[in-house]
This record gives C-alpha cells, sequence and structure tokens, in this order.
C-alpha cells in the first residue's frame, strides 16, 4: 500500500469504514504480530495481543486524528502498551524461539535474518531480554522492524537525537555484556555488524 492509499484508507477507517479497517490490518497486522512475538517470545500471547492491538485500534480510530505521527506509530505505540501490561501481570521474560510463530510473508527475506544469524542472533536476543524495557523496544524496532532512527523516535515519542544517543548507549551496555561473557556464543563481530547497520542509516 503506498502512503497516499494508506491515507486514504486511514480517512475512511476513521468515517466507520470497516472496508477500509481491513486494508490496514491487511498492511500492518504481520508487523505489529513480530514487533509483539520478540517482545514476548510467546507465539499464542503474540496473537492475542496482536488482536487486542487492532480491537483497540478499530474501538478508537473514528477519534484518530492525524498530528503528524503516522497511523502505523500508533500501532506501535499501541502494541507497546499492551506489551508491558503483559509482562507486568506475567512477571517473566521468555526466550525466543525463532524457528517458532508466524512471519509475515512479505516476498523478501526476513529483516531478522539480514542482520545476524544463528547463533549469535539466539544469543543476541538472550541478551536484549536483560535490558530495560525502553532499549529492547528500541533494538526491536531497528533490526527486526528496519526503522530509522526517526521512525523510531515517531513511535517511542523522542527525538531523532534522544534515539540516536540511546542507542549508542545500548551499544556499549551490550558490548560490556559480551565482555563479561554473559552470552555463550554471541561474537564480537555481530555487534561490529549492528553498528555497521546503524552507520547506513
Amino acid at each position: 500500500m503506498t502512503e497516499i492509499k494508506d491515507k486514504q484508507a486511514l480517512v475512511l477507517a476513521s468515517g466507520g469504514d470497516k472496508d477500509a479497517f481491513g486494508e490496514l490490518y491487511d498492511e500492518y497486522a504481520g508487523r505489529i504480530y513480530n514487533y509483539i512475538f520478540y517482545r514476548t517470545g510467546n507465539q499464542f500471547d503474540a496473537e492475542d495481543l496482536t488482536a487486542r492491538v487492532f480491537f483497540r485500534a478499530m474501538r478508537h480510530i473514528t477519534n484518530y486524528t492525524d498530528r503528524g505521527v503516522p497511523f502505523s506509530a500508533w500501532l506501535y505505540r499501541i502494541a507497546h502498551n499492551l506489551v508491558a501490561n503483559w509482562h507486568r501481570d506475567n512477571s517473566r521474560r521468555q526466550e525466543v524461539a525463532l524457528d517458532d510463530g508466524y512471519r509475515a510473508d512479505t516476498g523478501e527475506e526476513q529483516p531478522e535474518k539480514t542482520v545476524m544469524r544463528g547463533e549469535d542472533e539466539n544469543a543476541l536476543l538472550r541478551l536484549i531480554r536483560n535490558l530495560p524495557e525502553e532499549r529492547q523496544q528500541l533494538l526491536i524496532l531497528k533490526f527486526v522492524e528496519h526503522m530509522s532512527n526517526s521512525e523510531i523516535g515517531q513511535i517511542m515519542d523522542r527525538t531523532e537525537g534522544a534515539i540516536k544517543s540511546l542507542y549508542h548507549r545500548t551499544l556499549i551496555a551490550l558490548r560490556d555484556d559480551i565482555r563479561k561473557g554473559n552470552p555463550d556464543h554471541f561474537s564480537p563481530e555481530a555487534l561490529a555488524k549492528l553498528v555497521e547497520l546503524d552507520n547506513e542509516k
């Protein structure tokens, strides 16, 4: 869906057009699911929370006003709040099984496979679980969703500069964990790849 079609669908959906909301659902459901799956590590909870995101969005879409923030950012904010509540309610962190769960079929190689693979990927995700919530959100948006610092800032309600600063502090924290030998297999080369990809943004 082009940006123009996206906005057209949003205008119609905010006016109560269910078919238009269905178009928005088709466009964003896979991305929102992937984000939630990486935050929860559980296929069934991710499916449930994704459904809740769109139920909440549908319930409030008639009150949606365009304030210069993309519709997708609104969805991610809803998803973030629901995931935060999920973690508080369950008081647990789960390992992400990368071979489980749904992946949106975009016709392209999935983003997580373009950053790091195999044991490095699993080890990085274990590290992410130990980071503060906002840093988990940042890394998943950047390397699972492949968003720019500007796009992430819109979702996290921060400036692009603040996101860039948070990202570098997060890299330092990851590097320190690696040097302490916390991850079993995560290599310094994989961390260097994260820095390289960020510099390409």
